[in-house]
Order: C-alpha cells, then sequence, then structure tokens
C-alpha cells in the first residue's frame, strides 16, 4: 500500500501544494519563495527518506509568515493523509543531531494527540537571511496541530542561529522516519492498547 500524502491550500494569503511519500528516497522539491525554508524542508525530505514536493506561492511582498505558516499545516496534513490508519508502524521515534557547536534532540508519538514542547537557546539571533527564527517553533506547533502528533523538540545548547534551526529539522526528519516505518514484528498490528490511534 502506498503511504502517500497529497494537501492543496488555498486562502487569499497562500496557494500551497505539498507531497509527500513516506516511503521515498529522500527526493525533494521544494519552492516557497523563502530561501532558507526551503533549505530547512530539504533537510526533512533528505533525512527522513521523504520523497517531498512543496510548492508554495504566498504574500511576501507582506512578509513570511504566511507562507511559512500555511505551508507548515499542510504538510502536517499531508504526512497525517500518508500514514493511514498507521496499522504496524513503530509509532515512536526518537533522534539526536549535533552540528557542530549546536545539539537538538527530538522525540515523536504518532499518538493522534497534537502536542508541542520545544526549547532553544535565548537570545538566538533573530534572522536568518529572510526567516525570521521565531518562526521555528510555529511551523512545528503548525506541523503538529495537523499532524496530530506529539512532538518534544529541545536544543540545550548552540550558538549559531541556523546551525540551531538545522539540527532541529535534522532531528525531526530522522525521527519522524523512524516513528513512521513499519516494524516487520508488527506486522497488521495497531501500536495501541486502546485499539486506536
Amino acid at each position: 500500500m502506498n503511504r502517500v500524502g497529497r494537501v492543496q491550500r488555498t486562502t487569499k494569503e497562500t496557494s500551497v501544494l505539498v507531497e509527500i511519500d513516506l516511503d521515498g528516497t529522500g527526493k525533494t522539491d521544494i519552492a516557497t519563495g523563502v530561501g532558507f525554508y526551503d533549505h530547512m524542508l530539504d533537510q526533512l525530505g533528505r533525512h527522513g527518506l521523504f520523497d517531498l514536493t512543496v510548492k508554495t506561492d504566498g504574500d511576501l511582498h507582506i512578509d513570511s509568515h504566511h507562507t511559512i505558516e500555511d505551508t507548515a499545516l499542510a504538510l502536517g496534513a499531508a504526512f497525517k493523509q500518508a500514514l493511514g490508519d498507521k496499522v504496524g508502524i513503530y509509532r515512536f521515534g526518537n533522534c539526536t543531531v549535533p552540528l557542530d557547536e549546536s545539539l537538538a534532540q527530538v522525540t515523536v508519538d504518532l499518538s493522534g494527540r497534537p502536542y508541542l514542547v520545544h526549547t532553544e537557546p535565548e537570545k538566538m539571533a533573530p534572522m536568518i537571511g529572510e526567516y525570521d527564527t521565531t518562526m521555528t517553533r510555529h511551523i512545528l506547533e503548525s506541523f503538529v496541530a495537523q499532524a496530530q502528533i506529539a512532538l518534544h523538540v529541545h536544543v540545550p545548547y548552540g550558538r549559531n542561529a541556523h546551525h540551531i534551526v538545522e539540527c532541529q529539522f535534522k532531528a525531526l526528519a530522522r525521527a519522524l522516519r523512524y516513528a513512521s516505518e513499519r516494524d516487520p514484528r508488527a506486522a497488521g498490528i495497531l501500536p495501541s492498547t486502546k485499539g486506536a490511534l
């Protein structure tokens, strides 16, 4: 069974198309108009081994907020769609990723219940190119709300804002990959004592 999600989201502020294949090879085609965000979504696809297409046309003449937010919402919805009934998956995943002086620890539960815990170093540089660094938390909030997962992201230390954000996306990619992969010992089994996820 193909585990593919495809979501189109159109508002007065943005037009977004996201396609994701959870069993891909890490092939990406990303264009949001926000260079650093494209770089982060590329990390998500490549390190998660998800084939990921993202095409966003947003109101960048105002700022990047709507473009980034709506892309994250569509990505979360597409990820949830691709997961399907979740039968036979590992459900839980975690990964710790260093990037030079920065470290990100990410743990995920594909629980069906949206919840985010997010910490990163204070006094980060406010911008990376045209990317507002306060948007990282908002991206994760938006993704979690639509994907309906529990996500804990902790960056205990780091100096360079680029590194701090990038190691979060790399660790998220790996944690999502591990959680969504099929467990050969649990074929046909839903990983929940409640009988629902």
